[in-house]
């Protein structure tokens, strides 16, 4: 079965790369060409993929969606020069507070409405669901046309929102988990202060520890030049793994050590090299939603009711985000059209995959509430995909008659 998915998802790849520059002008995205390949070669039409669903497959599918988002986050660390990072931490923090509490307190009402669930599910659902996913986001926010029509400090709000809550969305996870049963509100609070705590410290450690190493290296001639990726790679795999061992927040851990990484070695000077890695992200993503297409549970989806499903994803994909974002224009210092912008384009993906499954190993698989959350997933990526590259031109179109730049 292995070998059928890399046969598929690596044509998949191949075409993707070959038709980039179309796509991204294109109603399309490479994650929903890949969840619509995964739906024709899955079980429900062709049946060539032949795999459990997400219901059965809940371990599998988190153990790749935390690779994926490790390689994520590490990407978007490293995207911007630390100054700009730097400049950016006020509203940012904002976004993590305000806006990531905000959404997850809309998305458990509207599931308890929506859902008729008890408390327990509803909350498993919104902490799940909060995270602004990296892995979506990277198409709004990188290549030509989002370079070139959206504002710097837009794109960078929503990379590095999308980097951090990642994984400071785990504390709301823990006590979800903990209001749906298995922790006690001490054992959560105590293990989300260990996780938290702990990832940051070994992030901002192993990330100035491989910053200075590689400059150094680089300094004395005794690494060979190449690619930044590969470097940046091992680090992140490396930091996943010890935050593993260590029972830390892995995706969080290597977020922080992106950003030590940026701030102390030669990151900023290789800017050509970003548009590499950055290739290599967008094509890293399609096996997961190839597999997450073979892996929907169709039959799930159905017992949602034919009305609840649809109701549910209007509901989080309109209210989540958006009110919040409008609500906190002011704080965070931007116009109505940024507003909107970042309002919609919260895209809900692999973060989502990663926590729902998350919960589903502590809290033990709730057919309703993986069914629920792929649905919301899979919506989220249709939708965003088809709407990245109008919103992106409706965006410029926007801006250059109010006169702004993308600086």
């Amino acid at each position: 079965m292995l070998d059928i998915l890399l046969v598929v998802a690596g044509a998949l790849a191949l075409v993707v790369a070959a038709l980039s520059a179309l796509i991204q002008r294109a109603p399309l995205s490479g994650p929903l060409l890949a969840l619509l390949t995964g739906i024709l070669f899955g079980p429900a039409v062709l049946g060539v993929i032949d795999l459990p669903t997400v219901v059965e497959g809940h371990k599998e599918l988190h153990e790749f969606a935390r690779l994926l988002l490790a390689i994520s986050v590490m990407a978007v660390a490293l995207r911007y020069p630390i100054l700009d990072v730097r400049s950016r931490v006020r509203p940012v923090a904002v976004l993590l507070v305000a806006a990531m509490l905000g959404m997850a307190l809309v998305t458990t009402a509207v599931s308890a409405a929506v859902l008729g669930v008890g408390l327990g599910a509803a909350v498993l659902l919104g902490a799940a669901l909060c995270p602004t996913d990296p892995v979506l986001a990277t198409s709004v926010v990188t290549g030509e046309p989002a370079e070139k029509g959206i504002t710097a400090r837009t794109r960078q709000l929503l990379s590095l929102e999308s980097g951090a809550n990642d994984g400071l969305a785990l504390p709301l996870v823990l006590a979800a988990v903990a209001i749906a049963g298995p922790l006690t509100g001490t054992e959560a609070l105590l293990e989300s202060l260990w996780q938290v705590l702990g990832a940051i410290v070994l992030g901002a450690v192993v990330g100035s520890l491989g910053g200075k190493v590689l400059r150094g290296a680089e300094a004395r001639r005794t690494v060979e030049s190449g690619p930044m990726l590969i470097y940046t790679l091992l680090l992140a795999l490396f930091v996943l793994g010890a935050a593993g061992v260590l029972h830390l927040d892995g995706i969080l851990a290597v977020f922080v050590s992106g950003l030590a990484f940026n701030a102390t070695s030669s990151a900023s000077e290789r800017a050509d090299e970003d548009k590499i890695d950055e290739a290599v992200n967008r094509l890293m993503v399609l096996p997961l939603f190839t597999v997450l297409g073979a892996m929907i549970p169709w039959r799930e989806w159905g017992e949602l009711g034919w009305w609840r499903g649809p109701l549910l994803v209007l509901g989080v994909l309109l209210l989540r985000r958006l009110p919040v974002l409008l609500a906190l224009k002011r704080p965070l210092s931007l116009t109505w059209r940024d507003a909107v912008f970042l309002g919609w384009f919260g895209p809900i993906g692999v973060s989502a995959l990663f926590y729902l499954t998350m919960e589903a190993h502590r809290h033990g698989a709730d057919p309703l509430v993986l069914a629920a959350g792929t649905l919301v997933v899979a919506a989220s990526t249709v939708a965003h995909g088809i709407t990245t590259a109008p919103g992106l031109t409706l965006y410029r179109k926007k801006a250059e008659r109010a006169g702004d730049t993308t600086q």
